[in-house]
């Protein structure tokens, strides 16, 4: 069941960024899925690099809130920014 809601969330958060960065007309959904994904671990990573103190990785994966929407939003976002990035 954890796997099914990584992809949703997945997909929201990699079509939410990829309109953000402007890349949603070269992306198809399996591609939003990917880097919502990885968008998710980026921003865990970044989550506990910042260690906020109140927001633990766990708190992040395992719970489906706004937060862990939010955060995966931000680490698909950077993720997109590196690939313009290195395109370039």
């Amino acid at each position: 069941m954890e796997l099914i809601a990584w992809i949703i969330v997945g997909g929201i958060a990699g079509w939410i960024a990829s309109m953000l960065m402007k890349t949603d007309a070269q992306m198809g959904w399996l591609t939003n899925v990917i880097v919502g994904m990885i968008g998710s671990v980026i921003g865990g990573a970044i989550v506990i690099f910042l260690n906020t103190g109140t927001l633990t990785l766990s708190t992040v994966f395992n719970n489906f809130n706004l937060v862990s929407l939010l955060v995966s939003i931000l680490g698909a976002v950077v993720f997109l920014w590196i690939i313009k990035l290195l395109r370039r």
